[in-house]
């Protein structure tokens, strides 16, 4: 995001729609105390509920807008404006207060309030709580008020979030569909009694599969360091909610300042992000500034970011310096990002089973020339981490007769090719070969296609799409330049192709670069040309998805679903085969060096046509 306010509507309208989503987790919400209906979603249209990057805006202490007769609610309707009118470009889908609305709790101030809050109703849901600066009284059993007349179940009972509230009213929740999935929001107030606690208890254990956002008005506060600690309160509220209910991963509140946040460890050993949020210190009362949460499931991020609208809204020419310097805080407790391995953090209330493996019939479509794993179907059977023996057949799938067979190259031990149960999420077989080739001495092992293979000659004139899973170990040990993924071992030379780099190229091949670009290099059976591919730097530690799909026109090779950018236009028809072995697990032209594949390499497939990504080895939209 730039940080010059001024252009944050063109950097959100350009933020790109990411197709992976979440998967859904959570029931519906039970009703507790005030009836009403809830939903998982705002009005229509207003927002993506299944798009896996959304926000949540977090609006602490407004209390110096709202305080008698020196009041000014501009600000906050600024803030409820650009809220409303940046909602779909945003997918805002919800906004939380975290207390301390006005600066005493007066009928004109909680009135004045709750008519400036109009701005946003029907536009945006969003929650309040009780600041101590809103009620009198010592806790949410205070009884009648005239925060609670104002700020009660009843305004939000039309909203499609709103899930009940306790009893005594000054409790309430939502329950927000974003990601492609529910979320869970506790709005308890500044000082919630026993019988608050077990109320938020009940909520809690009538929504299990749900991740949680706990907002209250006192938690935590801060150093100047911005280092944060939990209050006598807010001890309270860890020991008697949060510690032990591993859905509540971040908490949020006002009341202190300096800004500030901690990361503390609950009784599962997972993370809980506390957060402070409050500028009332700052000019103009903090100016009705807020917070956006950006979340994105699919990055693993939640990226924070704090400003002014109010300013953000107004002429540059004309902004005041107090008004310019506070347009947008830069600070590392007012902007940054959070890495959440959502799936791993949510995993022990909501788990996601893992797909099932796939039988091979299910993943043989016309055309198929060649399928290879390495589970029971296409190996014979051997325990994780067991050296796969030189010699060893694994089967054609496809019924094509294109079986390879195991063979070390250079010095490579038994170590070098080795069994693994590592798999990609969306891998057919939940099976792999670890191979472990390197340089210094020069070693791997290969699977290589038999002298009479059909795949050794064929020509793929009408189109091709080769696939394949591959994993590179985390850290990247060693020197690994240009290691084969695959390849055919004819030469150029020998194909009559006087382009390239040398006439002792192989005439196809899938490679590692030095800088772990993938590299796709191929000469024509019908041009004289070797037009290349190249990708981005591939990850370590992860695994990747891999796609070579020719039309018979041009290649495009595809990562995870995803075009690389460098796919070349230069014609390229079919394969000039040789009659040489096809080969898995190094690159043909550097077989007599002996170097070959480190890391994972998962299910194989060929296949005489032109595949469109959904209809790959792990379907993509």
């Amino acid at each position: 995001m730039a940080t010059n306010g001024d252009h944050r509507r063109v950097d959100r309208r350009a933020l790109l729609q990411v197709a992976l989503a979440a998967p859904a987790a959570g029931a519906g919400a039970t009703l507790l105390g005030t009836a009403a209906t809830p939903a998982a979603a705002g009005p229509a249209g207003a927002f993506d509920p299944q798009n896996p990057r959304f926000a949540i805006a977090v609006l602490p202490d407004t209390q110096y807008l709202f305080d008698e007769d020196s009041s000014d609610p501009e600000p906050l309707r600024a803030t409820f404006r650009y809220l409303a009118q940046e909602r779909r470009d945003a997918n805002i889908v919800f906004m939380t207060h975290l207390g301390d609305v006005t600066e005493h709790g007066s009928e004109h101030e909680i009135g004045l309030a709750g008519k400036t809050f109009g701005v946003l109703d029907g536009k945006l849901p969003y929650s309040v709580l009780a600041g101590n600066h809103d009620i009198r009284g010592g806790d949410d059993q205070r009884g009648d008020s005239v925060y609670l007349r104002t700020f009660g179940p009843q305004r939000f009972a039309r909203m499609p979030t709103f899930g009940g509230s306790s009893p005594d009213g000054y409790n309430s929740f939502h329950v927000l569909r974003a990601g492609g999935r529910d979320w869970l929001v506790l709005a308890l107030d500044w000082r919630a009694s026993d019988k608050g606690l077990a109320w938020a208890q009940q909520v809690i254990d009538e929504h299990r599969r749900l991740p949680v956002i706990l907002t209250t008005h006192d938690l935590a506060w801060a150093d100047d360091a911005g280092q944060a600690q939990l209050s006598e309160n807010g001890q309270r509220l860890w020991d008697r909610l949060i510690r032990d209910n591993d859905q509540i991963f971040l908490t949020l509140n006002g009341h202190y300042w300096p800004p500030g946040r901690t990361t503390l460890t609950n009784a599962a050993g997972n993370d809980v992000q506390v957060h402070i949020t409050n500028y009332q210190d700052r000019y103009y009362g903090g100016a009705a500034m807020i917070r956006l949460y950006h979340f994105d499931l699919a990055r693993g991020v939640i990226d924070v970011e704090t400003f002014a609208p109010w300013f953000l809204a107004r002429d540059p020419a004309r902004r005041t310096p107090l008004e310019a310097e506070t347009i947008e805080l830069t600070g590392p407790v007012d902007r940054f990002s959070m890495e959440i391995d959502f799936a791993a953090r949510f995993g022990g209330f909501a788990p996601v089973p893992p797909p099932a493996p796939r039988p091979p019939v299910a993943v043989l479509p016309r055309g198929t020339v060649g399928y290879w794993r390495f589970d029971s179907y296409g190996l014979s059977s051997g325990t994780a981490g067991s050296p796969v023996a030189d010699g060893t057949v694994l089967r054609d799938l496809s019924g094509n007769g294109n079986d390879l067979t195991v063979a070390r190259i250079g010095a490579g031990g038994a170590e070098t090719l080795t069994r693994s149960t590592e798999h990609h999420p969306g891998q057919p077989a939940h099976a792999s070969l670890r191979f472990d080739g390197g340089k210094g001495p020069d070693r791997g092992a290969i699977l290589r296609a038999g002298p009479n293979a059909p795949i050794n000659s064929m020509k793929f004139r009408d189109g091709y799409t080769i696939e394949t899973f591959v994993k590179l170990p985390e850290p990247f040990q060693g020197d690994h330049a240009w290691m084969g993924i695959m390849s055919w071992e004819g030469r150029s030379g020998d194909a009559g192709k006087t382009t390239g780099w040398s006439p002792l190229e192989c005439t196809c091949s899938l490679n590692i670069s030095p800088e772990r670009f993938l590299q796709y290099v191929v000469y024509a059976d019908r041009q004289d040309a070797d037009p290349t591919s190249w990708s981005h730097a591939l990850p370590t530690g992860r695994w990747l998805h891999i796609a070579v799909v020719n039309d018979s026109r041009r290649t495009v090779v595809y990562v995870d679903g995803s075009k690389i950018a460098r796919n070349p236009n230069q014609p390229s028809t079919g394969i000039a085969t040789l009659g040489r072995p096809f080969v898995i697990g190094a690159t043909s032209f550097d077989l007599k060096y002996g170097q070959g594949f480190y890391g994972w390499i998962g299910d194989v497939r060929i296949t005489a046509k032109a595949l469109r990504p959904k209809d790959f080895l792990t379907p993509y939209a």
